[in-house]
């Protein structure tokens, strides 16, 4: 189920000015003694520390990495004309779709329920206590445990019985593999789900082909989601055992055939190529890690590129444009920085500017509970009207 709720004026969106999520590995609590899942378990180890490097572009940055260049030489586009419309704050809310679900959140720790497994792991922003009981944590099927620092990796332990790296999933009609990843992710970012569902809503709405291009596309679920309604999609993302897995995901789905061109490449150097030889998209669905690093050793740092980043997508958005979706995580700003900044960039566009935060509510054990909502994310999008 998919919400989409403004706040009422003088609300504060939930999660505040310093809104975080999983989505980049960072400095988290500690799962303390006493707190659920408490009981002995197996330690399947650390994955291997080849598939948590290929996700470097979704890491920290490094306390010791070389200065950041300077962004691409090509000068931001003079802007003239009346800033969009705004909408602010805007919840984005989801209490799960498919085979996934947030159970139950606290101590900073979150129960999720993906397709048969009950799936601990670390997350900040559950300040309060658990709902439910002690035992129903302990029956967990893996826990993400082990070094949570910003940039370190970290290890699952399966308390029942060790369960192999991948399992079938489904979301919005897509099947996809979940995965046990060093760095605590699954193979899906699940708060997406509510832009994939716009996605998808404009796609089969539009009554010809739209192209969409997916920056930063990581295991290819939102891709999917496109294509399969109609779309086609261009996929960008600077890890290989990334884009094997989006291809994995593209196989298991029976999907080889949709127009998916699978890129591995630095998001930049892409955008700037599409630039100068006059490519277009009518969506944009940009999901940048606050740092990485490109196939090359291309450096991205979010505060130092995303003015450049989004000035280049405004100008590779076709004349019928539908939608330019940012999601921001893990970085201490509110999401008015980024919605002041893509309404900077649209100007003279007309539209509207609409920002907030991405938030997922617990749903309890049946799915169907609605219980309190975890901030995830910041994001900004603009539409045509």
């Amino acid at each position: 189920m998919v919400k989409h709720r403004e706040s009422r004026p003088g609300q504060r969106a939930a999660g505040g000015a310093s809104a975080k999520s999983p989505r980049d590995a960072r400095r988290d609590a500690p799962i303390k003694a006493g707190k659920p899942p408490a009981k002995p378990a197996r330690d399947a180890g650390a994955r291997p520390a080849a598939v948590a490097r290929d996700r470097g572009e979704r890491m920290a940055e490094p306390r010791d990495a070389a200065p950041i260049p300077a962004a691409p030489e090509r000068p931001l586009i003079a802007r003239s004309g009346e800033r969009p419309v705004e909408r602010v704050p805007v919840i984005l809310e989801s209490m799960g779709a498919g085979d996934f679900h947030l159970i139950d959140t606290g101590n900073g720790l979150k129960l999720e329920q993906y397709g048969p497994y009950r799936i601990v792991r670390p997350e900040a922003q559950a300040l309060w206590q658990p709902s439910l009981a002690p035992h129903v944590w302990d029956n967990a099927d893996s826990i993400f445990t082990g070094d949570t620092d910003e940039d370190g990796m970290g290890r699952w332990r399966f308390p029942r019985e060790v369960l192999g790296e991948t399992w079938p999933l489904k979301l919005l009609g897509v099947d996809f593999l979940g995965r046990f990843t060093a760095f605590r992710h699954v193979g899906v970012f699940p708060e997406q789900i509510v832009h994939w569902a716009w996605m998808k809503q404009q796609v089969e709405a539009a009554g010809r082909p739209l192209k969409v291009l997916n920056l930063f596309g990581y295991t290819g679920v939102a891709s999917l989601v496109a294509a399969a309604a109609g779309a086609e999609v261009t996929h960008v993302d600077a890890s290989k055992k990334a884009i094997g897995w989006a291809r994995e995901n593209q196989a298991l789905g029976r999907m080889e055939k949709l127009p998916i061109r699978w890129i591995c490449e630095d998001a930049m150097k892409f955008i700037l190529r599409e630039e100068r030889r006059g490519n277009t998209y009518d969506i944009i669905l940009t999901d940048p890690p606050k740092f990485g690093r490109g196939p090359n050793g291309e450096v991205w740092h979010l505060f130092e590129h995303l003015p450049s980043m989004l000035d280049i997508c405004r100008e590779i958005l076709s004349p019928k444009a539908v939608g330019l979706v940012l999601t921001a995580y893990s970085i201490r700003a509110s999401f008015y920085s980024i919605h002041e900044l893509m309404r900077e960039t649209m100007r003279g566009a007309g539209g509207v500017v609409e920002s907030g935060e991405l938030v997922i509510r617990e749903a309890g054990l049946d799915g169907k509970t609605p219980g309190r909502a975890l901030s995830t994310s910041l994001f900004s999008r603009w539409v045509p009207k």
